[in-house]
Parts: structure tokens; sequence; C-alpha cells
């Protein structure tokens, strides 16, 4: 296991460097910071000359992304087009937020997905069934924006009519949060409703392939010999069909992270969260290409990262499993 980890590795830092150049090549074609400059008012000849001089913008591509990769390993990204301003503290100050979110709804979101896909399964054809199958379509169906349009609107309707307030509609915490357990509470009381939103499409995915999954198990030999031998239901389904049922469950997780990353980015800003998605969407309205490229590097470590964890999962899971 351990050499695997080494090489999985060693890959991933061969697919970031191809990942960073594409991204800076792509970033550098799209988009054109000498624009940007052009109309920034009152921006003199002298302080227009000195940002070119500082990012290199009048040198080739090839050499750009060299500067870039150097102030990336070595200046923490760098800075901000304009204003000179560290890009490294914003994007650790705002991944932090993010990952509160997009970790609590996807625990949750495989939590309850695991237990409707398995009861499912166990119950198959009931009304339980056609039940969860509806509302999985239904949550495949409904746009993240609509959705969290849609709960807004609805939070609003119930102050005004009974003048409670039962759940923020944005920004992650009260004016005054307190500390502490406070704080956290507060904290948690405003990601509900973004939790929510984010939960519908990833619970009614897992939740379907889970079903199948269990489905397939439960009718394989090991499991009829199980029951053969006399063991309960309970004790097949979870001891010896669980368990082989969370192989193509791990994979779906792992593969579905950048699309919740990208989910994150509609939610947080519907409900002006302080977060990447926000960040990020802030980036591209200014027009500044070096904040946007390290978020995306930010983002392809992470998706990486979780690759790499379903990988070893898979391990843990099945033992015919071998790495080394």
């Amino acid at each position: 296991m351990l050499s695997f980890v080494v090489r999985r590795l060693l890959y991933s830092v061969v697919v970031l460097v191809a990942a960073s150049f594409l991204v800076f090549t792509f970033v550098s074609v799209s988009g054109d910071p000498l624009g940007q400059l052009n109309i920034v008012p009152n921006l003199s000849e002298q302080s227009r000359q000195n940002v070119i001089d500082r990012k290199h913008l009048d040198d080739p591509v090839p050499v750009r992304y060299g500067y870039w990769v150097q102030d990336a390993v070595t200046n923490e990204f760098g800075t901000t087009l304009l204003g000179d301003r560290p890009i490294l503290p914003d994007l650790w100050r705002v991944m932090k937020n993010t990952l509160q979110l997009v970790l609590v709804a996807e625990v949750l979101a495989i939590l309850i997905a695991v237990g409707i896909g398995v009861y499912s399964a166990r119950r198959q054809y009931s009304a339980f069934d056609y039940t969860a199958t509806t509302f999985s379509f239904l949550g495949l169906a409904t746009p993240v924006f609509w959705l969290a349009l849609m709960l807004q609107v609805l939070v609003v309707q119930i102050y005004e009519k009974t003048g409670h307030r039962i759940f923020p509609i944005s920004s992650l915490n009260s004016v005054d949060p307190g500390s502490g357990i406070h704080f956290a509470i507060d904290r948690a009381h405003h990601l509900v409703l973004p939790v929510v939103v984010l939960m519908v499409a990833s619970v009614a995915s897992y939740s379907r392939y889970m079903r199948a999954s269990m489905l397939e198990v439960v009718n394989s030999d090991y499991v009829r010999t199980a029951r053969a031998k006399g063991l309960s239901e309970s004790r097949v389904t979870m001891k010896h069909a669980f368990r082989n049922a969370l192989i193509p469950l791990v994979t779906l997780v792992a593969l579905s992270f950048g699309n919740l990353l990208g989910g994150a980015i509609v939610v947080e800003t519907i409900f002006s969260l302080d977060g990447m998605g926000l960040y990020f969407y802030n980036a591209l309205l200014a027009n500044d290409p070096y904040p946007v490229m390290a978020w995306l590097m930010i983002v392809a470590t992470m998706i990486i990262v979780f690759n790499l964890f379903a990988d070893i999962a898979y391990g843990y899971l099945d033992p015919r499993v071998r790495y080394d």
C-alpha cells in the first residue's frame, strides 16, 4: 500500500504540472490583462508599465508561465494584477469556509443516501422504494440555483407571515456571533440552507447507485451461501453485502467532488457566503487572471487528493484489491 501511495503521489505531481500549464495557457489566451489595465480610470502610464514589468505581461506565454510557477511555489501564488494584494491568504480563508460547507453536505448526503439505498434494495418495489425513486428523479432534475432561490423565498414568506426567521438566507455568521460554542452554533444555523441545497442532488444520485449496487450484490453467490448457512438477513446484508456494495459509491463520490465544488460556486454566490465559489465569481468579474488561476490549481489539487483517498478506500473495502 505504501508503494502504491508513493507512486500515486508521483503521478499526481506530473498531473499537476500538466494542469498548471493548461490552466495558465487557457486563461492567458482567453483573457487580456492589458485590456483590463486600459479600462482602469486614472491609471498613469508609469503605473501601467510597472504592472506590465512586475507581471511580465509583454513576454511570451512560456516565459510568463515560468514566472507564474515561480511565484506559485516561492511566493504563495504572488499577488493580484492590480493593488498588489497577496492571493494565497485570501484563498486559505475562503477555502476553510468552503470545506466546512462541502464536507458537511457530502458526509450527510452519503449517510442519508446509503440508508435510503440499502433500505430500498431490501424492500424492492415497495411503497418506500417507489417514493425514494420518485424523489431521486426530482432531486436530479432540480437546478441548484432554482432550489436555492426557492428556499430563500420560502424562508422570507414564513418570516413575513409569522415574524420568525427560521434560517438565515445570507452570510456565514451573524453580526455578533460570539465565540466558542456560540460561534459554532451560529455558523451551523447559517449553513443549514446551503447544505440542504448541495445535498439534494448528491442524495438523489448516491441513493440510486447504492440501491443498484446492493441489488447486484445480494444476488451474488457468496451472499446466497451466507443465507444458506442460516445467518439472519440483517447480518447477511451488513456483514457480507454492504461492504462490497460501497465500492461503486466510493468511485462516484470521488468523481463527484469536482461537481460539488461547481455547485458551491452557485450556492455561495446566491447565499453570499465568503467561500471559494464567491471568490472565484468575484475574480471573474474583476477580470483578474491570477486569482482565477490560483483557484483552479487549488481545486485541481483537492480533486487529485480525493481520488487518492478513493483508491486507498478500495483496498480497505475489497480485500481482492492489492496495490503492492
